[in-house]
C-alpha cells in the first residue's frame, strides 16, 4: 500500500519552444511596471533580450533592469531592494540560471518588508519569521539544473570562513508563474550546461532515494530521468539540440518539484558546506561528489541493511540507464555506479583543488555537512573519505 504523503504547490507552468514569447501578456495580468533581474551578460547579449525589451515597449509595459552577476549574497539582495523600493513595481521577472531566479524569489519577498534578508535565512538569521507577502514573480530559466522555477526556497550565500549558504523559504514564495522556453539554454555553454545538467541528474536521483520519497515523487522522478539519460548527452555534445535541451528543460523543472516534496540527500549536504566556504559553483560540486557519494550509500547499504528499499531503487535505475532487463539487481546497481563516475568523467566535472578548496577547510566542511533524507547516513570518516577523493 502506497504510503500517505502531501504535496506543495507548484507555479503555473508554461513549457515548450516558444513560450518565452508569452511574457508580455503574463506580466499584464500583473500591471504595467515590472524589474528585471537578469544574469551579467549571457542573456542580455542575446537576441531574446532585444525581443523582450521591444515586445515590452509594444505594451507599454515600464521596465527596470537590475543584474545578478553571481550566487545572491544578502548583501546583493538588500541593495536591489533599497534601490527599487518606491518603484512601484507590479511583478518581478528574473531570467537566468538558479542563482538569478533565486535572487527573484528574495527581492519580491523583500520588497514589501525593506528589511535586511540575512534575518529570515534558516539557521543564521535573528530567527525573524517572514509572513509570506511578496510581489508576484515570474521565473525564466536560461539553465537546465536548479529546478528554482518550480522551488519555494531561494538560497542566498555569503563565502568566506564563517560564510553560508542558506534558504529564505515560505510556501508563498513559490513562483507565481514558471515560463521554461528550451530555446533560451541552446547558447548555455558546454561546462556550464555539464554542471548544471548533473545539478539536475543529483537532485532527481536523491529525491527518488531519499527517505521522504512517495509515490508522486517516485513517479515524477522516473519520468524525468527517463528524459535526463539521454538529453544530458545531447545538451553536453550538441548544443543546439532542441530535442536534448528540451529533455533536460523539463528534468530540471521536474527536479524542483520531486526536491521540494522529497528532499535531497548527502551531495546537497556538501553542496551546502563547501558554498559557504569557497566559490564553487553548486552544479560543479553536485557532479564532482555523486558518484563517490553514491558508491559509500551503496557500499554501507550492503554491509548493514541489504533489505533497504534504496538498493532495489538503485537496481531500477541501473535497469533504467542499461537497457539489459535480463541482468540482476547487484549487475544494475554498478552499471548506474559505473554511469556516474563515466559522466563525471566525460563532462569533465573537475576537482575542487581546482576550484580554491584548502586541505585546512576539511573539518569544517565535514562538520556542517547534513545526511538528511539519505538513504544511508555517512559518519565523518565517510564524509572525509567522499570529499577527498575530490580534492
Amino acid at each position: 500500500m502506497p504510503k500517505s504523503f502531501s504535496f506543495a504547490s507548484t507555479p503555473q507552468i508554461h513549457f515548450g519552444v516558444g513560450k518565452f514569447g508569452l511574457l508580455p501578456q503574463l506580466i499584464e495580468n500583473y500591471g504595467n511596471t515590472v524589474l528585471i533581474l537578469t544574469g551579467a551578460k549571457s542573456f542580455t547579449s542575446s537576441k531574446h533580450w532585444d525581443t523582450l525589451r521591444e515586445d515590452l515597449s509594444q505594451s507599454k509595459i515600464e521596465w527596470y533592469h537590475y543584474v545578478i552577476p553571481n550566487e545572491p549574497s544578502p548583501k546583493q539582495i538588500d541593495h536591489c531592494v533599497d534601490q527599487f523600493i518606491n518603484a512601484n513595481l507590479k511583478a518581478i521577472l528574473a531570467i537566468g540560471g538558479g542563482s538569478v531566479l533565486d535572487a527573484g524569489k528574495a527581492i519580491s519577498a523583500m520588497l514589501p518588508l525593506n528589511k535586511p534578508v540575512k534575518n529570515f535565512l534558516e539557521g543564521v538569521g535573528t530567527g525573524e519569521i517572514h509572513p509570506g507577502i511578496k510581489i508576484p514573480f515570474i521565473a525564466v530559466p536560461t539553465t537546465s539544473g536548479t529546478g528554482s522555477e518550480t522551488t519555494k526556497n531561494a538560497v542566498i550565500t555569503e563565502v568566506g570562513n564563517h560564510g553560508f549558504k542558506k534558504s529564505l523559504r515560505h510556501e508563498n514564495f513559490v513562483p507565481n508563474l514558471a515560463v521554461v522556453d528550451p530555446t533560451l539554454t541552446l547558447t548555455s555553454p558546454k561546462n556550464q550546461t555539464a554542471n548544471s545538467g548533473m545539478d539536475a541528474f543529483t537532485q532527481l536521483v536523491e529525491s527518488y532515494l531519499s527517505t521522504k520519497s512517495n509515490l508522486m515523487t517516485d513517479s515524477l522522478a522516473i519520468k524525468a530521468l527517463n528524459q535526463l539519460k539521454d538529453g544530458l548527452p545531447q545538451a553536453v555534445h550538441e548544443g543546439l539540440n532542441i530535442e536534448g535541451r528540451t529533455k533536460m528543460a523539463y528534468a530540471a523543472m521536474i527536479s524542483g518539484i520531486t526536491l521540494a516534496n522529497a528532499g535531497l540527500g548527502t551531495i546537497h549536504g556538501f553542496a551546502s558546506s563547501i558554498g559557504g566556504k569557497c566559490n564553487i559553483p553548486h552544479g560543479l560540486i553536485c557532479g564532482s561528489l555523486m558518484g563517490i557519494v553514491n558508491r559509500i550509500t551503496v557500499r554501507e547499504l550492503r554491509k548493514k541493511d541489504t533489505t533497504n528499499i534504496a538498493l532495489k531503487k538503485y537496481a531500477r535505475l541501473g535497469k533504467m540507464f542499461s537497457q539489459k532487463d535480463e541482468k540482476g539487481p547487484n549487475y544494475q546497481i554498478e552499471f548506474f555506479l559505473d554511469k556516474i563516475d563515466n559522466w563525471t568523467e566525460e563532462f569533465q566535472i573537475s576537482i575542487f583543488s581546482k576550484s580554491g578548496l584548502e586541505e585546512i577547510q576539511i573539518p569544517m566542511i565535514i562538520k556542517e555537512t547534513g545526511n538528511k533524507n539519505n538513504p544511508y547516513s555517512l559518519n565523518s570518516a565517510e564524509l572525509e573519505e567522499a570529499l577527498r577523493n575530490r580534492i
